[in-house]
């Protein structure tokens, strides 16, 4: 019985032996073999993360609605404390209340003035939230095309690498120039992809900041534009 045993053990090492070992590609060395266009498509993977939080959180910050800002403002304007209402908008430090600061700054001028300065105002502010969108919008349209760059070049490598082995033509003889246009894609389209979806959200939050900025301006101007009652 322990004959039996042991030569069962030197058959099953003598077969793990024999079987070829398994290979295993990180995803470092798959990057590695997408050559030097990897370098332009990591670059620009890290600037479209850091154009997305970064963006992010200033507009979280901005779309921060406080309910009784504008009563607070009202009642501020009716009583004609005026300075009262400029502290609570420095206090605030948002886009809405930036808006409100400058119209009051202009109230005793033409409501034509007051109203331009205030939309200019709004534009300068929803300008600040959009900014490096443009840049994220071209990061998702340009790295899906560096990626089929390195396509082409990996398969003008390939079929260079064939020219040159003549017949002799061996698997592995091209499986750079094939890493090379098959990794440089899948890369190019992780990074476009990424790209393509965090422009699209951000600019649906700047969109309801946008609709909040309005509303608020035209709520501060028919404030102004409502008759005192005494």
């Amino acid at each position: 019985m322990l004959g039996f045993l042991l030569l069962q053990i030197q058959v099953n090492d003598a077969a793990a032996a024999a079987a070829p070992a398994q290979l295993e590609l990180s995803l470092w060395e798959m990057a590695l073999k997408g050559g030097w266009i990897m370098i332009p498509l990591a670059l620009l993977w890290c600037i479209g993360l850091y154009i997305f939080f970064e963006r992010f959180w200033s507009i979280e910050k901005a779309s921060r609605i406080d309910a009784n800002f504008m009563n607070q403002i009202k009642e501020f304007v009716i009583d004609d404390k005026l300075d009262a209402a400029r502290s609570l908008c420095a206090a605030k430090q948002t886009p809405v209340a930036n808006m409100i600061a400058k119209g009051i700054d202009r109230m005793g001028r033409p409501m034509q003035d007051l109203s331009t300065a205030v939309e200019n105002v709004g534009n300068l502010e929803v300008a600040k939230l959009e900014k490096g969108l443009p840049m994220l919008a071209t990061i998702a349209g340009g790295a899906p095309m560096i990626g089929f760059l390195g396509t082409v070049i990996g398969m003008i490598q390939a079929f260079y690498d064939m020219s040159m082995a003549g017949n002799n033509i061996d698997v592995g003889l091209l499986s750079g120039g094939i890493y090379t246009a098959m990794v440089t894609t899948v890369a190019g389209l992780v990074v476009g992809i990424m790209a393509y979806f965090g422009y699209n959200y951000l600019v649906a939050r700047v969109e309801k900041v946008v609709f909040h900025i309005e509303a608020n301006a035209m709520e501060f101007m028919d404030l102004l534009n409502e008759p005192v009652i005494k």
